[in-house]
């Protein structure tokens, strides 16, 4: 089977009129009408996906909950661990994206980081099926048996955890890149049709995600870790069996240079700053009519890149317009993804203090029936379930009818509104944690942590259903931003600009809990993050992000009313 993706210029040249949009199939043949491709190749995939978050958040959205558990971490160490390892497995895709788009291809890449998941699964399952040391089973077993250290079972559990966020490397922003090529922007009704697909992407993104919020959250708290843990690589072992079963509907991109994508942006600023001081080359193409009017007012610079510095024509020693227009394409995301930061450092906050504090109240259903702390992160996909049809079906039509725009409104439009209704739900947050301190000031539980709070858990449900109606806008918005506007050979590495977004943020969040967990501790001082969440001052800490959200949405309006489209 001869599958021609697009790193595989070599194998098949571009089509530029016989193919769809410099597509083949898994042949390598071109593609004629719709006998490849489209939403019957995009079901697997969102397949694939569904299978994937369920693991990824199997493993994430309790993982604060196993760090002060099993593991025995304190609070904020937990937090920072969370954080660290989320922020990691948000950057890694920038990795993975390159091995893709220069590389081996979407396809392999995927082929190959499923593998490293369930690697990374397996050994999860593992390291909690193995006794400790400080364990009773362990001391009361006979000398056959394998008993661990408790540091050693750390350093596996850790060793294990990154491997998984390895394999995501290569298995996230491909995934959807690779959904998305489905789809020929060219035509229009597929055009709309991919539009959609970031929208119904996520609404599988997170179905997957509120069942393993629902099931495996209280198997882990519940039942048992091992089995928390195994379930996942049971479900990833699957949806690479769906992934490999659509093999031959999909449609595969191939190259259209030989000279990597990375190289010729590259190549565009280095000549930029060696042509620094060559005056007038802008002018020189403008009145040339070679440079379009509004990309050449942005960025100048960088129009010096196509004239050498004594206007000779040396082969390699200039670049194209396109390169230069791809250059400036890249370069214009900087500011967007800048002004994204904070909104990632208040999402972190969904699985790491939004989790400790509904661990402290009252969480019954019935006397004998409890809510896990982490499935309260459920509300937050079931917005999103919810809300997406409504959006894509109801909304979309009824926008475009007023707007003449196919979705509705801007990609940076719906961006801005999300980020705007992340500022609410931390001013929600704050205003809740108030209510909860004073509930426990009132019933005098300040010294007493072991205590259940008086106050329902459902007093947190509005926090979590804003921030999933934020969601639902910011993050199908900036996915489907960062995949368009980026150039063709580059989609993999735009979406995984758009995961950094969320993994630095997750890191500066866990820098930003350190760095105030110092600051406000020490010399018999309680930090605003103790293990006694009585005595905490959260409420501040979701005042700041709520400052900080406002500050970033006044910038974010700035930058977003002077980006030209691609």
């Amino acid at each position: 089977m001869a599958i021609s993706d697009d790193s595989s210029g070599a194998e098949t040249p571009f089509l530029e009129e016989d193919g769809i949009d410099g597509c083949v199939d898994y042949k390598g043949r071109p593609i004629e009408g719709t006998n490849c491709g489209g939403w019957k190749s995009a079901s697997f995939i969102i397949g694939v996906e569904i299978g994937e978050r369920f693991a990824y958040c199997g493993i994430d959205s309790n993982l604060v909950t196993y760090l002060t558990g099993p593991l025995g971490q304190s609070t904020a160490t937990a937090a920072v661990s969370v954080n660290a390892w989320s922020g990691t497995a948000a950057l890694l895709p920038l990795l993975g994206a390159f091995i893709a788009d220069s590389f081996l291809g979407r396809y392999r890449t995927i082929f190959v980081a499923s593998l490293i998941y369930i690697l990374g699964l397996s050994l999860l399952t593992l390291s909690a099926a193995l006794p400790s040391l400080n364990t009773y089973g362990c001391q009361k077993a006979d000398t056959s048996i394998l008993c661990l250290s408790p540091e050693l079972q750390v350093m596996i559990f850790f060793f294990s955890l990154y491997l998984v966020a390895f394999g995501q490397c290569g298995h996230k922003p491909c995934v959807q890149a690779f959904g998305a090529d489905q789809f020929n922007a060219q035509d229009l009704d597929e055009f709309k049709a991919k539009s959609s697909f970031f929208n119904w992407w996520y609404f599988g993104l997170c179905s997957g995600t509120l069942i393993s919020f629902l099931v495996l959250n209280y198997i882990q708290d519940n039942l048992s870790w091992v089995l928390g843990f195994g379930i996942p690589c049971i479900i990833m072992v699957v949806a690479l069996i769906v992934f490999l079963c659509g093999t031959t509907t999909y449609r595969y991109s191939v190259k259209r240079y030989e000279k990597s994508p990375f190289l010729r942006i590259g190549q565009v600023f280095v000549l930029a700053v060696r042509n620094w001081r060559t005056s007038s080359v802008a002018a020189q193409k403008e009145a040339h009519g070679t440079l379009t009017s509004a990309s050449s007012k942005q960025y100048k610079f960088l129009n010096k890149a196509s004239l050498a510095p004594d206007s000779s024509k040396e082969h390699g020693k200039v670049c194209s317009i396109e390169e230069v227009e791809e250059a400036k394409a890249v370069l214009r995301l900087v500011p967007i993804w800048t002004t994204c930061l904070v909104y990632a450092v208040v999402l972190a906050q969904s699985s790491t203090f939004f989790t400790k504090q509904g661990a402290t109240m009252d969480r019954s259903i019935t006397a004998s029936v409890k809510i896990p702390a982490a499935s309260l992160q459920s509300f937050i996909s079931l917005t999103i379930v919810l809300s997406i049809p409504i959006y894509d079906c109801i909304f979309v039509p009824l926008a475009r009818t007023w707007t003449g725009k196919p979705a509705g409104m801007t990609m940076l439009q719906r961006i801005g509104t999300g980020m705007f209704l992340s500022s609410i739900s931390m001013i929600l947050a704050a205003l809740v944690e108030m209510k909860r301190l004073k509930t426990i000031q009132e019933y005098g539980l300040v010294d007493k942590p072991e205590v259940t709070v008086p106050m329902s858990v459902w007093w947190l449900v509005p926090q979590y259903v804003v921030i999933g109606l934020s969601e639902m806008l910011t993050m199908v918005g900036l996915q489907e931003f960062f995949y368009d506007q980026v150039p063709n050979e580059l989609r993999s590495i735009g979406l995984a600009l758009y995961l950094s977004i969320f993994g630095v943020g997750s890191l500066f969040s866990g820098f930003l809990i350190s760095a105030i967990d110092k600051a406000t501790g020490g010399n018999g001082r309680e930090s605003w993050f103790p293990n006694n969440l009585n005595k905490a001052h959260l409420y501040s800490f979701y005042w700041l992000l709520a400052a900080l959200s406002a500050l970033e949405l006044a910038l974010y309006l700035y930058f977003a009313k002077k980006y030209i489209y691609k």
